[in-house]
């Protein structure tokens, strides 16, 4: 099984219908900056214990900066057992543009 893309538009019908959590794998301070309303952190140290809490069967959308980074992460996550994952396709920087209300 391998992860998928999503866009923005869609990602976000998912996460207003709370059907969707989402993980941003940008650095802290990006994150501090600025992030996907309800964005989990995650990074190295807390990836491990993000993967035994949660919930495998809830669709998981990974944000990076551009929709790169989150490509491998994506396909990571899949590979611990999340059985539906997706890269948002324009990463933070796209989200930002056309979903100003969801950020904080």
């Amino acid at each position: 099984m391998n992860f998928q893309t999503i866009q923005a538009a869609e990602a976000s019908e998912l996460l207003k219908q709370n059907l969707a959590a989402v993980v941003d794998i940008r650095d802290p301070q990006s994150y501090q900056q600025g992030h996907i309303k309800g964005a989990v952190h995650l990074d190295n140290d807390n990836v491990r214990a993000f993967i035994d809490q949660q919930d495998k069967q809830k669709p998981l959308i990974v944000c990076c900066y551009h929709g790169n980074s989150s490509k491998s992460a994506a396909q990571f996550l899949v590979e611990q057992g999340f059985s539906e994952v997706y890269s948002l396709d324009g990463g933070y920087e796209l989200w930002k543009a056309v979903e100003p209300d969801w950020c904080e």
